[in-house]
Formats: structure tokens, sequence, C-alpha cells
């Protein structure tokens, strides 16, 4: 059976994202591990397992035909997180900034990051502040003139089946020119046509997006009151080490809204 692994530390916002994380797993019929990362070989994990036991039996009411673990591990947050999903072949990581991130509400801090750089599974960003009672009914994906842009359509598809929602495919255009329109309106056709065939909900626009890809982008998931955004995370090289591109990153920095964040080279064999 397959696997969705959340990260936990007893935090309000690691909390919330182990009450999506069941939703999810619930509806991808996957069950479902917590990882708990100590600091140091000395904190004592007595009192920590007891009180993961004592959180999990409280809903355990929640489990549809699924079952809940946790694994407590020691060593860099991000580094034991993305080691257990991998040694489950997990489906999604999920974690909630203002948890594992240590920071205020306006970034995501150097775990949450770390995770979303490093891991070759999808992993679904969720803020303490996001209203957790709201069906997950609207997702925008937005799609721009690069080749990978569209490596994110089947996942977007599955979450949207999973809970009947709409996509909303925003086609961004990010200059005058002529071609690059033409690029952004060619993706966004083949997006729809494999939509259709899916049997999936979506609806279209397009927005102009000279100045600044991200407002455009959360502006548009704020009018619509978006349940979630998915994003590549484009790499870009720096002096010693990779980071989250310029769009991706201010994305995940700024967004109220739940982020889906897929590397390209994760999903890339599907989209072909």
């Amino acid at each position: 059976m397959s696997t969705v692994i959340v990260g936990f530390d007893f935090s309000t916002g690691s909390a919330k994202a182990v009450d999506l994380a069941i939703d999810i797993a619930n509806r991808w019929h996957a069950n479902l591990r917590l990882v708990y990362v100590k600091k140091d070989a000395s904190e004592d994990e007595g009192p920590i397992r007891e009180e993961i036991e004592r959180r999990n039996a409280g809903v355990a009411h929640l489990l549809q035909g699924i079952t809940m673990d946790y694994v407590v591990l020691e060593g860099k947050v991000s580094d034991e997180l993305i080691g257990e999903a991998n040694r489950c072949k997990a489906l999604l990581i999920v974690v909630g900034t203002n948890g594992m991130s240590g920071l205020s509400t306006n970034f995501i801090g150097r775990n949450t990051y770390k995770t979303i750089t490093d891991s070759d599974i999808p992993v679904l960003n969720v803020r303490e502040t996001f209203n957790f009672n709201k069906i997950l009914e609207n997702i925008v994906l937005p799609i721009d003139f690069t080749t990978a842009t569209r490596q994110k359509v089947p996942i977007t598809a599955r979450f949207a089946s999973l809970f009947g929602a709409t996509i909303h495919i925003v086609g961004l255009y990010t200059s005058d020119s002529k071609d690059i329109r033409a690029l952004v309106n060619s993706y966004v056709e083949q997006v729809e046509k494999f939509l259709d065939k899916q049997g999936i909900k979506h609806v279209t626009v397009f927005l102009d997006a000279e100045k600044n890809l991200t407002t455009t982008t959360l502006d548009y998931a704020d009018q619509i009151n978006a349940d979630l955004i998915t994003i590549m995370t484009e790499q870009e090289r720096t002096f010693s080490n990779w980071r989250i591109g310029t769009f991706a990153s201010q994305m995940l920095n700024t967004s109220r809204h739940p982020i889906l964040s897929v590397r390209p080279e994760q999903i890339g064999s599907e989209s072909r």
C-alpha cells in the first residue's frame, strides 16, 4: 500500500499538516507515517513517543481503512524526512509552515525550504493559518512558456480527481512577444485536452504577468478563494549548491494558500 509522509514536531502548523494529510491519505487509500526528528541524541524519546501515540489515538477515528504510524529519527530534519519518504517510496510529503519552519507567517523556514529543494517526491506545504475546514474545491495551475510547466499537470489532475475539485488553468503571459504568447496558448490547449480526457472540471484564464508572476498568480488565487496552487520548483545553480528558482521561492514565501511543489525531473516520464 502507498504511503504519505508528514513532518511532525508538536507545533500547531505540523498538527494542521497531519489533519490535511489524513484527508489526502484516506482519499488516496494510502497509509500515513508521521516523522519526528530529534535535535540530538540527548532528547528523551519516551515522552515524545507517548505524546505522539496519544495524539494519534485522538484522530484514529478519522482513518478510513488506512493505518497511521510514526517514526522518531535523529539528524537534519530535511534529510531524515526525505530519507524516510524515499525508503517508503512515498507518494507525497506534507509539511506545515510555522511548524517545521519555525519562522513567521511571511516566510518558509530552512527545514521546509530544504525539504522542497532536495526532495524527489512532491511536497505539499501548508500554513497553520489556512482554513482546513473548507473542502478542497479550487486548484490553481499556472502555465507559462517553459517546457517543464506542463509536468505538474498529472499530479494536479490526480488531486482534482481525489477531491472533485475544479482546476483553474492560468495562462501567464510574461512578454508581449507573439511567439511566447503563442507557446503559452499551445501549452494551455494541451492541458485542457488532457483534463478533458480525464473528465476533470476546469476553467481557463489568461493573465498578463510581465511585472510579477507571483503577484499575478496569488491575486487570482485570492479572487477564487483557492485551496491549492501547484508549482514547479525550477532549480537555479548558486556558487555552492542548488536553490529554488525565483518564482517558486516567492510563491512559497508569500502564499497563504497551500503549495504543492514538484521538481521537473520528479514526474518527467508521466508528462510525455
